[in-house]
């Protein structure tokens, strides 16, 4: 991690999914910014414990020795765990500044056969929590002066199809048009809405590959710039970024953190005219 400057001390950020992956960095990266963190899991304690850690020494590194970080086991899939989890941050800090929706799965869903309990489950956790958690933060955000800032972990496949997995592509497309709309339902009162769309990302929900040379090459070999992003150094930085004050005229936006994946990178040799 970089040495980030503290653009979040004083915040308070509820992120979703944080005890892997890309929400464990961006935990880790808001803290070292200032900010106090929420640290969402559902039965992931152990690794929920990690990510509070890493969370605490990262606040710690920073001089923010006091930051008031904690976990909480809930299911985005449900709403009134989400209404319970919102009222938790409530509770603990008295306000809640920031949003990530970040918890989310992939699971196959062959457009010809898929499973539609599958289906269904890909589309409450990666669409209808976010909405559900939306809701309740701009809520508080609207009780309050301030207004607030919801960030949304998208994809690559907001905008590019996903054969195979019809239910995460359907799923990262509506949450790319729900930033946009909710953006605009609340721009004039001071709430931003954005989102992160990651390409391939080193972590563990991408461990079929990045253990693998092989298989990894192959990954890397459809991405422009040439390899896999980190999390904590290509990702995290995005969503402090945006959940950040430098950001403070941006809204309704996607930002691809994807090393070019979006610019389809089968057309840098010119084959079609």
């Amino acid at each position: 991690m970089s040495n980030p400057s503290p653009r979040l001390a004083g915040r308070f950020a509820l992120v979703t999914g944080a005890s892997r992956g890309i929400g464990r960095a961006v935990a880790a990266r808001f803290a070292a910014e200032g900010a106090s963190v929420c640290i969402n899991h559902y039965r992931d304690a152990e690794a929920a414990e990690a990510s509070l850690a890493a969370a605490r020494a990262a606040s710690a590194a920073a001089g923010f020795g006091a930051a008031k970080h904690f976990a909480h086991d809930a299911d985005v899939a449900d709403e009134a765990a989400d209404e319970a989890m919102v009222a938790a941050c409530l509770a603990a800090w008295g306000r809640l500044d920031i949003l990530v929706n970040n918890a989310g799965m992939q699971t196959l869903t062959p457009g010809d056969g898929f499973v539609t309990a599958d289906l269904r489950k890909v589309l409450s956790i990666d669409l209808e929590g976010p909405a559900y958690c939306a809701r309740a933060a701009i809520r508080h955000f609207l009780s309050r002066p301030g207004g607030g800032t919801v960030i949304n972990t998208t994809s690559v496949h907001e905008i590019v199809p996903k054969p195979g997995y019809v239910a995460y592509a359907m799923a990262k497309a509506g949450l790319g048009h729900l930033t946009r709309t909710l953006a605009l339902e609340f721009a004039d009162k001071g709430i931003r809405v954005n989102a992160v769309g990651p390409g391939a990302v080193a972590t563990d929900m991408n461990a079929g590959w990045t253990g693998d040379p092989k298989a990894r090459a192959a990954v890397e070999s459809h991405i422009p710039m040439g390899f896999a992003a980190d999390a904590d150094s290509h990702i995290a930085p995005v969503f402090a970024f945006l959940a950040s004050d430098d950001a403070a005229y941006i809204t309704g936006q996607t930002i691809f953190a994807c090393g070019g994946i979006t610019l389809f990178g089968d057309f840098k040799n010119n084959w079609a005219s």
